[in-house]
Protein backbone atom coordinates (compact mmCIF):
# COMPACT_ATOMS: atom_id res chain seq x y z
CA UNK A 1 0.00 0.00 0.00
CA UNK A 2 1.48 3.32 -1.10
CA UNK A 3 1.46 6.36 1.13
CA UNK A 4 0.18 9.54 -0.49
CA UNK A 5 1.91 12.80 0.39
CA UNK A 6 0.62 16.36 0.02
CA UNK A 7 2.61 19.25 -1.48
CA UNK A 8 4.44 19.88 1.79
CA UNK A 9 5.54 16.27 2.31
CA UNK A 10 2.97 15.41 4.95
CA UNK A 11 1.29 12.00 4.61
CA UNK A 12 -2.38 12.18 3.67
CA UNK A 13 -4.31 9.74 5.90
CA UNK A 14 -6.90 7.55 4.24
CA UNK A 15 -10.54 7.77 5.27
CA UNK A 16 -10.24 4.55 7.32
CA UNK A 17 -13.78 3.64 6.32
CA UNK A 18 -15.36 6.39 8.41
CA UNK A 19 -17.33 9.39 7.32
CA UNK A 20 -15.93 12.88 7.69
CA UNK A 21 -12.42 14.16 7.99
CA UNK A 22 -9.96 11.78 9.64
CA UNK A 23 -8.64 12.73 13.07
CA UNK A 24 -5.22 14.38 13.26
CA UNK A 25 -2.48 11.96 14.24
CA UNK A 26 0.49 13.68 15.92
CA UNK A 27 3.87 12.42 14.75
CA UNK A 28 7.33 12.78 16.27
CA UNK A 29 8.22 15.08 13.37
CA UNK A 30 5.23 17.33 14.09
CA UNK A 31 5.99 17.35 17.81
CA UNK A 32 9.55 18.46 17.06
CA UNK A 33 8.22 21.10 14.65
CA UNK A 34 5.88 22.48 17.34
CA UNK A 35 8.76 22.59 19.84
CA UNK A 36 10.98 24.42 17.36
CA UNK A 37 8.28 26.96 16.48
CA UNK A 38 7.60 27.57 20.18
CA UNK A 39 11.31 28.21 20.68
CA UNK A 40 11.17 30.77 17.88
CA UNK A 41 8.32 32.56 19.68
CA UNK A 42 5.48 31.72 17.28
CA UNK A 43 1.91 32.12 18.50
CA UNK A 44 -0.43 29.14 18.82
CA UNK A 45 -2.44 30.39 15.82
CA UNK A 46 0.63 30.47 13.56
CA UNK A 47 1.74 27.02 14.70
CA UNK A 48 -1.72 25.57 14.05
CA UNK A 49 -1.77 27.17 10.59
CA UNK A 50 1.66 25.74 9.76
CA UNK A 51 0.44 22.25 10.69
CA UNK A 52 -2.87 22.77 8.81
CA UNK A 53 -4.91 22.03 11.94
CA UNK A 54 -7.28 24.06 14.08
CA UNK A 55 -6.33 25.73 17.34
CA UNK A 56 -8.38 23.27 19.47
CA UNK A 57 -6.69 20.36 17.69
CA UNK A 58 -3.28 21.90 18.44
CA UNK A 59 -4.18 22.23 22.12
CA UNK A 60 -5.60 18.70 22.24
CA UNK A 61 -2.65 16.85 20.72
CA UNK A 62 0.31 19.08 21.60
CA UNK A 63 -0.63 20.29 25.10
CA UNK A 64 2.56 18.95 26.68
CA UNK A 65 4.73 20.95 24.27
CA UNK A 66 2.58 24.08 24.70
CA UNK A 67 2.92 23.90 28.51
CA UNK A 68 6.69 24.17 28.20
CA UNK A 69 6.68 27.29 25.99
CA UNK A 70 9.02 29.27 28.26
CA UNK A 71 11.72 26.61 28.37
CA UNK A 72 11.75 25.85 24.65
CA UNK A 73 14.15 28.67 23.72
CA UNK A 74 16.64 27.51 26.35
CA UNK A 75 16.32 23.92 25.14
CA UNK A 76 16.97 24.99 21.56
CA UNK A 77 20.10 26.91 22.56
CA UNK A 78 21.29 23.98 24.70
CA UNK A 79 20.80 21.60 21.77
CA UNK A 80 22.73 23.90 19.44
CA UNK A 81 25.60 24.04 21.94
CA UNK A 82 25.55 20.28 22.35
CA UNK A 83 25.68 19.62 18.59
CA UNK A 84 28.45 22.17 18.07
CA UNK A 85 30.45 20.61 20.91
CA UNK A 86 30.09 17.08 19.54
CA UNK A 87 31.17 18.18 16.08
CA UNK A 88 34.06 20.21 17.52
CA UNK A 89 35.24 17.20 19.52
CA UNK A 90 35.36 15.23 16.28
CA UNK A 91 37.92 17.76 15.01
CA UNK A 92 35.79 20.07 12.86
CA UNK A 93 37.47 23.50 12.99
CA UNK A 94 34.33 25.33 11.79
CA UNK A 95 32.35 23.74 14.60
CA UNK A 96 35.02 24.86 17.10
CA UNK A 97 34.64 28.45 15.93
CA UNK A 98 30.84 28.21 16.01
CA UNK A 99 30.96 26.76 19.51
CA UNK A 100 33.15 29.67 20.60
CA UNK A 101 30.63 32.15 19.13
CA UNK A 102 27.76 30.40 20.88
CA UNK A 103 29.60 30.50 24.21
CA UNK A 104 30.35 34.22 23.78
CA UNK A 105 26.70 34.87 22.91
CA UNK A 106 25.59 32.94 25.98
CA UNK A 107 27.99 34.92 28.17
CA UNK A 108 26.69 38.22 26.76
CA UNK A 109 23.11 37.18 27.38
CA UNK A 110 23.94 36.25 30.99
CA UNK A 111 25.66 39.60 31.58
CA UNK A 112 22.69 41.45 30.07
CA UNK A 113 20.32 39.45 32.27
CA UNK A 114 22.33 40.36 35.38
CA UNK A 115 22.45 44.04 34.41
CA UNK A 116 18.72 44.10 33.80
CA UNK A 117 18.13 42.49 37.18
CA UNK A 118 20.40 45.07 38.86
CA UNK A 119 18.50 47.90 37.15
CA UNK A 120 15.20 46.49 38.33
CA UNK A 121 16.48 46.29 41.90
CA UNK A 122 17.80 49.87 41.73
CA UNK A 123 14.57 51.20 40.24
CA UNK A 124 12.28 49.42 42.69
CA UNK A 125 13.13 51.44 45.85
CA UNK A 126 12.75 54.78 44.03
CA UNK A 127 9.21 54.03 42.96
CA UNK A 128 6.71 54.62 45.74
CA UNK A 129 3.58 52.59 46.05
CA UNK A 130 0.51 54.55 45.04
CA UNK A 131 -2.12 54.76 47.70
CA UNK A 132 -5.78 54.22 47.02
CA UNK A 133 -8.55 56.66 47.97
CA UNK A 134 -9.29 55.07 51.34
CA UNK A 135 -5.65 54.77 52.34
CA UNK A 136 -5.00 58.36 51.24
CA UNK A 137 -7.97 59.65 53.29
CA UNK A 138 -6.82 57.66 56.33
CA UNK A 139 -3.31 59.14 56.01
CA UNK A 140 -4.74 62.67 55.70
CA UNK A 141 -6.89 62.09 58.82
CA UNK A 142 -3.84 60.96 60.81
CA UNK A 143 -1.86 63.97 59.60
CA UNK A 144 -4.69 66.36 60.51
CA UNK A 145 -5.03 64.77 63.97
CA UNK A 146 -1.29 65.07 64.58
CA UNK A 147 -1.33 68.70 63.43
CA UNK A 148 -4.27 69.55 65.71
CA UNK A 149 -2.59 67.86 68.68
CA UNK A 150 0.60 69.82 67.99
CA UNK A 151 -1.30 73.15 67.86
CA UNK A 152 -3.13 72.38 71.11
CA UNK A 153 0.11 71.53 72.87
CA UNK A 154 1.71 74.77 71.67
CA UNK A 155 -1.30 76.81 72.83
CA UNK A 156 -1.33 75.03 76.19
CA UNK A 157 2.39 75.75 76.61
CA UNK A 158 1.85 79.47 75.93
CA UNK A 159 -1.08 79.76 78.35
CA UNK A 160 0.41 77.68 81.13
CA UNK A 161 1.10 79.52 84.43
CA UNK A 162 3.70 78.17 86.69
Amino acid sequence: MDVIFDLFGNPVPLGRGKRGRPEHVPTIENRNRVSMLLALGWSNERIANSLAITLPTLRKHYFSELKQRGAMRDRLEARRLELAWRTAEAGNVGAMKEFGRLVEKSDRMEIERELAQDRKQDAAPEKEARLGKKALEAQRALDADAELTSELEQEAARNARH
